[in-house]
């Protein structure tokens, strides 16, 4: 049992690292081409190691499997396009590390934004919330009270990440997880590249100069790291999956020191340690509830903006 643990554990780590660093690719890509064709390679690619699975899964006629699944998955598909358009254009005005950080607070988010939906918070999920807020302020609020373009796009992406957890809560449990992924990051992708053709210049060169960054954003952030994600919560409690991937923040950080040379004051570093204190608050009382799931039920809370139902935040 300790080994299993132990391999979940550094298997989520290792997913934690993989979006963290998305991050960097996510403003290294957009040195050569636009937000939303950006957006659009990295979904597309996204969908490729969904397709044995899709086919794998599929009951009858492939097609009438996609179309049931379709309109769910196409509300999905939106919430995401949404949360990584303005998160992506955020980065062009903001550093790695802090969307990082003002990323992660959808895992505050969603408890708050499921009060809408009846969900009971805990204690743990308010103080968590006001800690990170003070953190937020310390990181991102000038001393004219105002919030950073950039960091105020990031901050609302957190809110449409948020909706995307609570959405795909309440689809997993009735769908196929790998059509629903699919059909999601297709949506996404479609829509980015409907809005790049109207608002960016369309070149292949700058898209085959942005290749690396694009296949990690694409193969390594949504594809891989998805599936990583998946394959260890199997055998860990949400709410320990949960305090894990929120190091998410922390690598993202790390990564845009180390390959970006980005700098932080100390007024920001300890706003980045305020809010991530409050993200592991946030996710310690429900640790009572949690037992070690089999494969059922394998889905934190604050996961869904990487990958797409049990699913994480594929955002980054």
């Amino acid at each position: 049992m300790h080994s299993t643990k132990l391999r979940a554990d550094l298997l989520l780590l290792l997913t934690a690292l993989i979006w963290g660093f998305a991050f960097v690719a996510q403003r290294v890509g957009m040195e050569y081409v636009g937000p939303y064709s950006f957006n659009a390679a990295r979904f597309a690619l996204g969908c490729l190691p969904l397709i044995p699975f899709v086919l794998r899964n599929a009951s009858g006629s492939l097609a009438t499997h996609l179309w049931r699944a379709a309109p769910s998955s196409m509300l999905a598909g939106v919430l995401l396009f949404a949360g990584s358009s303005l998160q992506q254009v955020g980065l062009v005005y903001t550093t790695a590390g802090k969307a990082g950080f003002i990323t992660g607070l959808y895992v505050i988010l969603v408890p708050i934004l499921g009060l809408l939906l009846r969900q009971h918070s805990g204690r743990n999920t308010w103080i968590g919330a006001l800690t990170a807020t003070l953190g937020l302020y310390l990181l991102s609020v000038k001393p004219s009270f105002s919030i950073a373009y950039g960091d105020g796009l990031v901050l609302v992406s957190a809110l449409f990440w948020a909706g995307h957890v609570l959405t795909i809560g309440r689809l997993a449990h009735r769908m196929d997880w790998a059509a629903l992924a699919f059909l999601q990051f297709l949506t996404c992708s479609l829509l980015s590249t409907g809005l790049a053709f109207f608002t960016e210049p369309i070149a292949v060169q700058p898209l085959l100069d942005a290749a690396l960054p694009i296949f990690y954003g694409g193969v390594l952030s949504v594809g891989v790291a998805y599936t990583l994600q998946v394959v260890a919560q199997r055998q860990a409690p949400v709410s320990h999956a949960a305090i894990i991937l929120s190091l998410e923040t922390v690598f993202a950080a790390f990564g845009g020191w180390l390959l970006l040379e980005e700098q932080m004051p100390f007024r920001g570093l300890v706003g980045c340690g305020l809010m991530l204190v409050g993200m592991l608050v946030s996710q310690l009382g429900s640790s009572k509830q949690d037992g070690y799931p089999g494969a059922a039920n394998p889905r934190p809370t604050n996961i869904a903006k990487h990958s797409g139902g049990t699913v994480g935040r594929y955002g980054n």
